[in-house]
């Protein structure tokens, strides 16, 4: 799921060794020693998401799986076909987070092959509670958290029955994991790899760092054209998510050398790590001041902050995510006491400067 770029500084001038021409599905391209670039589709916005394959001598890892389409495990039918043999299995699939286009189809590949899945626990025991709201109908207190950010009635009707939909892009995931920890390292395709975890995109995600080789793959938390959404939802309507994810930035600053080649989970492999991260940082400070320069001039729902925060329109295709990171900006400023919120007569509520 990915956020909306809200107008920041001028964008840096980052290296694309392999280009800016998007890859072609369910083909692999060779992007490092025994490493692999896999493009498999997506069905919105952005069309596809980049996995990678390991060549891990006795056996083949898989980082990230695309979402649970049909033409998704097609695609990894054909490409493992002549690869997995039961001399050289699919050892193992690591998720970056539990996103359905980084998740959707790990469960298919670790029941199918016999793999181990590998998460950090925060993004396993998330995946498995959203996956387990399918079918269930929408909480009171989603509904009332959307009503009090300005939604209409027909938007919080489709909220109802969009409700669980989740599950409906995630196979079915295993009942057991290896857990990632930050700092954790392991072998991969011959080389030691580091994992980096950040939060405010998601509760852990996790990077895997080869300094031997000097790549990351980074999946959501290092993009070069898109920002990730950083979103306040209503299982924990108080949270500060931007303070995570501006922290995690930092961290990625100070763990990652500045010619690191990134692999993304969308757009093209670059290098500018550094430039990228802070031209992140900037642009949610530049969108924080606009936020406060326009509460000057009175009170405001959530949905009324939604032309400051974003150069683009806001539909209701994603209105949920748009609500999501301008409560993260507000958010973000009632934590530092820069705001206040109130509430109208009709129980919506209005952000105030403090």
């Amino acid at each position: 799921m990915d956020g909306f770029e809200t107008a920041p500084p001028k964008r840096p001038r980052l290296d694309y060794p392999f280009g800016r021409t998007e890859p072609e599905i369910g083909k692999s391209v060779q992007i490092a020693e025994r490493i692999e670039w896999v493009a498999m589709p997506l069905n919105f916005s952005l069309k596809f998401i980049n996995n990678w394959l390991i060549d891990d001598g006795d056996g083949w890892t898989i980082v990230d799986t695309g979402i649970a389409y049909n033409e998704t495990r097609e695609a990894w039918r054909n490409l493992l076909a002549e690869r997995v043999t039961p001399d050289k299995p699919l050892k193992r699939v690591i998720v970056t987070h539990m996103h359905p286009d980084h998740v959707g189809t790990a469960g298919w590949l670790c029941h199918k092959y016999g793999a181990e899945l590998w998460m950090t626990r925060l993004e396993y025991t998330t995946c498995r509670m959203l996956v387990a709201d399918t079918g269930r109908e929408a909480p009171e207190v989603g509904v009332d958290f959307y009503r009090r950010a300005g939604w209409s009635n027909a938007q919080l009707e489709t909220y109802k029955e969009r409700f669980g939909n989740f599950g409906r892009g995630v196979t079915r995931i295993p009942e057991s994991f290896f857990r990632l920890s930050d700092g954790d390292t392991f072998e991969m395709g011959g080389k030691s790899w580091e994992v980096i975890t950040g939060s405010g995109h998601s509760p852990e995600h996790a990077c895997l760092y080869c300094a031997e080789l000097n790549i990351v793959i980074s999946g959501d938390q290092l993009l070069p054209r898109i920002s990730s959404n950083v979103s306040v939802h209503p299982t924990e309507p108080k949270a500060d998510p931007l303070d995570d994810w501006i922290q995690s930035c930092e961290k990625l600053k100070r763990r990652l050398p500045e010619d690191v080649l990134v692999l993304p989970a969308h757009n093209e492999p670059f290098r500018g790590a550094h430039h990228r991260l802070q031209h992140l940082i900037d642009g949610h400070f530049v969108t924080l001041e606009r936020l406060k320069d326009k509460l000057a001039r009175g009170p405001m729902k959530v949905t009324d902050t939604f032309t400051t925060m974003f150069a683009r329109a806001i539909g209701d295709d994603v209105i949920h995510m748009a609500t999501g990171e301008a409560l993260a900006h507000l958010n973000y400023l009632i934590h530092r006491g820069d705001v206040r919120v109130s509430q109208d007569e009709h129980g919506a509520d209005l952000y105030n400067l403090a």
